[in-house]
């Protein structure tokens, strides 16, 4: 009996089936992504990658974990007692997007994920510690609760300046985008 579907075995199906979506998001966006679709580019049962993901939410979610940890990894290589510590982690954030634009397609958005996956819920703690160090680190914040508003103004500086930068919505400045970032904040008025 001739097989009709080409077999290919993957030496981690679960891998490949990720790479093949992050191709996708990156080239058509999240509407474009479908077990069925990703199977097929990985030369696998239009079944197997629901073994994995168990559904759309399932993979997506699984991209997310993948990219907070990734960004866990930029923001701790930032040294605790670096000058403008805070700065330089939302440098880094910048450089994470821009470097990993899949992945920070689909970490923002809580709709299209199992959002509360315990792991992902890990990752984003991991993600967020580092953040959230920075902030206690800053002379006046303390434990007050002003910290948590500054960590989340630091956050959105470097979110919005990310996502401007990866719609193509910013005039070149430097050649490179964090440096842009870094000179920026460093000009706005109180920004450690």
């Amino acid at each position: 009996m001739a097989a009709t579907h080409t077999s290919y075995h993957h030496g981690d199906l679960r891998q490949a089936v990720l790479r093949a979506a992050l191709e996708v998001i990156a080239g058509e966006g999240v509407t474009g992504i479908s077990l069925r679709d990703l199977a097929r580019r990985a030369e696998v049962s239009h079944a197997a990658p629901a073994h994995h993901f168990k559904d759309k939410a399932g993979l997506l979610t699984a991209i997310a974990t993948e990219g907070f940890d990734l960004l866990a990894a930029a923001l701790g290589e930032v040294p605790a007692d670096a000058p403008h510590r805070l700065r330089e982690m939302g440098a880094r954030y910048v450089e994470f997007a821009l470097s990993h634009p899949a992945h920070f397609e689909v970490m923002f958005q809580p709709r299209l994920l199992h959002d509360d996956a315990p792991e992902l819920v890990a990752a984003k703690a991991r993600a967020y510690a580092p953040l959230r160090s920075g902030v206690e680190d800053l002379p006046e914040s303390g434990r007050n609760p002003d910290a948590r508003r500054a960590g989340l103004a630091a956050w959105s500086l470097a979110h919005g300046f990310a996502t401007l930068q990866l719609g193509g919505s910013l005039p070149e400045l430097d050649a490179d985008p964090a440096t842009t970032f870094r000179s920026l904040v460093a000009d706005a008025p109180q920004f450690p």
